[in-house]
């Protein structure tokens, strides 16, 4: 790539006239980039702005030396020192078809020196019930941020984590065990989950004893939270092989059906990691506690198990066992934390509801109390999204049984619009959904202009009865022609890289956005068809460039480019 050329040339320069001090101050941060405007040039880098500010030299004076050694580079025209010190950069014919040409043959990114391992773990809903729309971004946020790692080089595994222990699953089992005894609907208990689900699910328990309803609903508490938690006591002491039995066709099939949903949305998993083998008499949590007493970090207060993980920079200090003996669900994610750094990953990156936004600091304490390093872990929080139908938005309450489920969402709009309207804001703002609009032809549809752009192009080029280019066939006078949409073609492998490195899909979508408008205004401006062979040919090729960053682009997102509309 071009820029890559650039930057090296720039860089070999300052090593020569630089001290090593200052090159490595700005030899990873500076960039080359596509200035906001034709007439800027069709690349500016603010290297001399950066070292001037670093020697106390004059910029201007710097980015002239600079400029001065890039204009041997066969592919650039002129250099312009603008401003303070940018260094503008005109190519020249050669360098405009060395940008198409990158494009044609997916030359648009660079790979890291050094490789990585990466976990990420994402989604991990309770399983107590089908996913909800409010599951699906940060499924698509996971899943696309594995994408954009994998495409800078990095190993990635994707692991979904299964709280398939504590008081949910007791409430889930509990549930579906009061429906296989064909309770009524007037003294099902308020906390229990409710939803159709439940009752499908009851149809495949088989119950070995014969239980009455009154030894298990009477005499209860009149506090919903506490009248369930004894019906459960009540449900594991009365029929214990019952309810083993109840609590696996329970959780195997909300499994099942999670995954399910997750595959036709494009979402797999290379890891299922069970919460339930942290636990047990010489569990892992155990082993924490352990560790982290030896490292006189456990405090033991009023019964309960404490680590002191104020002593980290946590607000207060966390409980890992209480009183009774229960380990909290900060034990299991203490060990689980510990578990995936064991296993020889060089980073961890957790995407989490930004209602987790307290519990980082707890985690980070507990990878320093263990003598691992905090910085390994990368949490990133995904805002909640509000879907919007027939102007009100939908329901997402999973225990009352009233939400709008993914499977809901995927049957009215799709997987690849859904996907590309949750990629569409940056995950720490929130997220208005509006179905009716995703499904429209309006131009306000982002998901139907980008597309149409690409099915746009996809027609031009059969009508044209061309399917192979030459990119020789690329004169001056067509690159004046297509000005406008060389410049935001030439935009791509920055907004790529930009994209990859901050890991925000949102990017790439404003980009393709903004691409699929110029588009939209140089086909309305120009009878491409009507203009003779070799100039259609041409025009065709600079479009075809279009084309295939439009379709890369949504191929990362996990969506399908549309020939037709």
């Amino acid at each position: 790539m071009i820029a890559d050329e650039i930057k090296e040339k720039i860089l070999n320069h300052i090593q020569e006239h630089f001290s090593e001090e200052e090159v490595s101050a700005v030899s990873s941060k500076f960039q080359i980039e596509i200035p906001d405007s034709p007439d800027k040039g069709d690349l500016t880098c603010n290297i001399a702005l950066m070292l001037g500010n670093i020697t106390k030299s004059n910029p201007r004076e710097v980015g002239v030396e600079i400029g001065n050694m890039l204009e041997d580079l066969d592919l650039i025209r002129s250099i312009e020192v603008a401003g303070p010190g940018f260094i503008n950069i005109f190519l020249n014919h050669s360098g405009i078809l060395k940008i198409i040409s990158d494009i044609l043959n997916k030359k648009t990114i660079s790979k890291v020196k050094k490789a990585k391992k990466i976990q990420v773990e994402f989604v991990s809903a309770n399983p107590t019930g089908p996913l909800h729309v409010g599951h699906g971004r940060g499924a698509i946020y996971g899943d696309v941020i594995s994408k954009l790692l994998e495409k800078k080089g990095h190993q990635v595994q994707k692991e979904y984590y299964v709280n398939d222990a504590g008081r949910q699953i007791d409430i889930l089992t509990a549930s579906v065990f009061l429906r296989a005894l064909n309770i009524e609907d007037s003294i099902f208990p308020e906390s229990a989950y409710k939803g159709k689900y439940i009752s499908e699910i009851a149809k495949d328990v088989k119950l070995q004893a014969t239980l009455g309803l009154d030894e298990i609903l009477t005499d209860l508490s009149e506090d919903q939270e506490k009248k369930i938690d004894e019906i459960i006591s009540r449900l594991k002491t009365t029929s214990e092989e019952d309810w083993s039995s109840v609590k696996k066709v329970s959780l195997d099939q909300v499994l099942s059906s999670i995954e399910k949903d997750l595959k036709n949305f494009g979402v797999t998993f290379d890891n299922w990691f069970l919460e339930s083998s942290l636990l047990g008499e010489n569990s892992k949590i155990n082993s924490v506690v352990q560790q982290l007493n030896q490292n006189n970090l456990i405090d033991e207060r009023d019964g309960n198990t404490w680590f002191k993980s104020s002593d980290f920079g946590d607000d207060k200090d966390r409980v890992l066992i209480r009183a009774d003996g229960r380990q909290t669900y900060f034990a299991s994610d203490v060990a689980y934390h510990k578990d995936k750094l064991d296993r020889g990953f060089d980073e961890i990156i957790n995407v989490w509801g930004s209602d987790h936004h307290g519990y980082i600091k707890r985690v980070e304490a507990s990878l320093e109390g263990l003598g691992y390093d905090k910085n390994q872990l990368f949490v990133k929080l995904v805002q909640f999204a509000n879907l919007i139908k027939n102007g009100s938005p939908v329901k997402m309450s999973t225990r009352s049984g009233e939400f709008y489920s993914l499977e809901d969402l995927l049957s009215d709009v799709g997987s690849d619009v859904a996907r590309f309207y949750y990629l569409s804001k940056q995950t720490d703002q929130h997220l208005d959904f509006d179905l009716d609009l995703a499904v429209s032809s309006k131009k306000e549809n982002m998901y139907y202009y980008i597309q149409y752009a690409h099915a746009r192009i996809s027609s031009l080029e059969k009508k044209a009865g061309l399917s192979d280019f030459n990119i020789g066939d690329v004169s001056e006078d067509h690159i004046n022609i297509c000005s406008n949409l060389i410049h935001e073609i030439s935009k791509y492998p920055n907004i790529l890289e930009k994209t990859c490195s901050n890991l925000a899909p949102h990017l790439l979508i404003f980009y393709l956005k903004d691409l699929a408008s110029v588009f939209h205004n140089f086909y309305n401006d120009n009878k491409i068809l009507d203009k003779s062979e070799s100039d259609t040919k041409a025009i065709l090729l600079i479009t075809h460039a279009v084309k295939e960053i439009i379709s890369d682009s949504l191929e990362l997102l996990g969506v399908k480019a549309l020939d037709v509309m």
